[in-house]
């Protein structure tokens, strides 16, 4: 059975529900609601790595507005020996890795069967796509690439240039078949050397609504198949082989259709990208407006619910993943698989992209890896529109996780449980509060249950620790903020049956 995979790939370090953290205003209202979990049943399953990041193409001459905001985190001079960098996804134990981009189809691979033309960077062009003319991926990155994302603990996806060999009309529609040469020359060499990839993803944004070069659902298919070949091919013998991505596009339901029929066989991730918050260069005032609207929060569900309805149509095995700046209700989805991915840089990173200090969202999203398990459980708030309620089976005992975002700004929350119709009353739980530095909306720093987080000596992420409160006792949601809470006591029946 296909299922729908939540992915969310930002620049490294952008959260799936983008909990961004917008503080500011001094509550004057405190109002009550409960949180009703169904604990029967499951209604989901996530990826057990749920989060993902991004690592891009884009060079520091990359801009948007006035804003030039990716500085080195690109795959070409990603600062590799920092050791900020290197903590922060050492510390998902494991964090997934997406390689790849916007400019992922301009990238020529430099390899030991195609060494003899110089290897040159992206450079600012009026008649390049994207502005920018084809760049090159030196053998000796690739080796580095690998040897820290191994190091890390990394689980990697490469995106390959799916353009090559193609022929660009007047139309900006790209046809012919797809030169896999190149490609294939690396994934030889990435074998060769052991390299563990955990999947090939075949372009990016080319399918479905093109954001500029568009191919047809029936070559792209071709294309895929062609991959899928190659694959067997080289990992011949290996029981477990890298999984097969593709199209990485934006919503078209014809063209999704299409695509998604001839590759039943072949295909074993499907890829889209939303943008519900923007492509990450709009106005700030505009992003903040988005994030704290709960529509846009729900207006994201009629795509969801086609992309699974088509997967189902199919037939096919594949699984979903949705890529971009967006912000998902993955509570939505009676389906086996979840997954969503974010970036490591740029204007929705998780980190700092001049010293990879960790930004707000790095901590929603570390918090959720570490406490909030596989299953689902249909959850539902009452008593305001603006906090926004999520609850899983526990990731780190077999008991509950929930999750409540306040989008309101000047409004306290005293919230309760109710667990199958039942007040919890169990002895303690644990609750984890995130809010900003001194109430400022735009701060980059963020408070942990009243204390700031800071990178320590050397280049150490600082220790995710809960506060011990009583489960009689209300939940105290505060403006604009973002609060965990694990119930390791509270035994229900969907967290039981799937722990056994």
């Amino acid at each position: 059975m296909s299922s729908l995979t939540l992915k969310k790939c930002c620049p490294l370090l952008v959260f799936v529900l983008c909990f961004s953290f917008i503080y500011a205003v001094e509550s004057n209202l405190t109002i009550s609601g409960t949180v009703f979990v169904n604990g029967k049943r499951s209604i989901a399953k996530t990826d057990e790595n749920f989060i993902c990041a991004t690592l891009d193409w884009w060079p520091p001459e990359s801009c948007n507005n006035g804003s030039c905001s990716w500085g080195r985190a690109s795959l070409l001079n990603l600062d590799l020996k920092n050791v900020i960098l290197l903590n922060a996804i050492k510390a998902f134990s494991p964090l997934r890795i997406r390689m790849g981009g916007t400019l992922q189809d301009q990238v020529i691979y430099q390899t030991k069967d195609n060494n003899t033309e110089p290897c040159v960077p992206f450079a600012q062009s009026s008649s390049g796509l994207f502005g920018f003319t084809n760049g090159c991926l030196p053998l000796a990155r690739w080796d580095e690439l690998n040897y820290f994302l191994n190091h890390s603990g990394a689980i990697s996806t490469f995106g390959l240039n799916a353009l090559n060999g193609k022929t660009i009309q007047p139309n900006n529609t790209a046809t012919g078949p797809w030169d896999s040469s190149n490609a294939a020359s690396l994934i030889r060499y990435t074998f060769k050397k052991g390299y563990n990839i955990y999947g090939w993803e075949l372009g990016n944004e080319l399918g479905g609504r093109p954001i500029m070069i568009g191919v047809a659902p029936d070559p792209y298919a071709s294309d895929t198949m062609a991959l899928h070949k190659l694959i067997q091919e080289i990992y011949r013998g290996v029981s477990i082989k890298p999984k097969i991505l593709a199209p990485g596009g934006n919503f078209d339901r014809d063209w999704f259709e299409q695509y998604v029929a001839k590759t039943t066989n072949t295909l074993d991730v499907f890829t889209h990208h939303i943008y519900n918050l923007g492509r990450g260069y709009d106005p700030e005032e505009q992003l903040i407006q988005r994030i704290l609207d709960p529509t846009v929060l729900d207006g994201v569900s009629d795509v969801l619910k086609s992309v699974e309805q088509i997967l189902k149509n199919s037939g096919t095995s594949a699984v979903a993943w949705v890529f971009g700046p967006t912000r998902v209700d993955i509570g939505l989805w009676n389906e086996d698989v979840l997954q969503t991915i974010v970036d490591l840089g740029g204007n929705y990173g998780l980190l700092d992209t001049n010293n990879f200090v960790p930004n707000p969202d790095y901590y929603s999203a570390l918090l959720w890896h570490r406490l909030m398990g596989s299953y689902v459980l249909s959850t539902n708030f009452m008593g305001t529109k603006m906090i926004r309620a999520y609850a899983h089976c526990a990731k780190q005992s077999k008991g509950i996780s929930v999750l409540l975002i306040n989008l309101g700004g000047n409004t306290t929350v005293r919230a309760k449980i109710d667990i199958n119709g039942k007040q919890e009353s169990e002895m303690g739980r644990e609750e984890y509060h995130l809010t900003p530095m001194n109430g400022n909306i735009q701060s980059k720093r963020v408070l942990l249950n009243g204390k700031a987080l800071s990178v320590g000596s050397p280049g150490t992420i600082p220790v995710l620790k809960g506060v011990t409160a009583n489960s009689w006792e209300p939940i105290k949601v505060a403006p604009y903020s973002v609060v965990f809470v694990h119930m390791p006591n509270v035994v229900i029946q969907a967290c039981t049956d799937v722990s056994s």
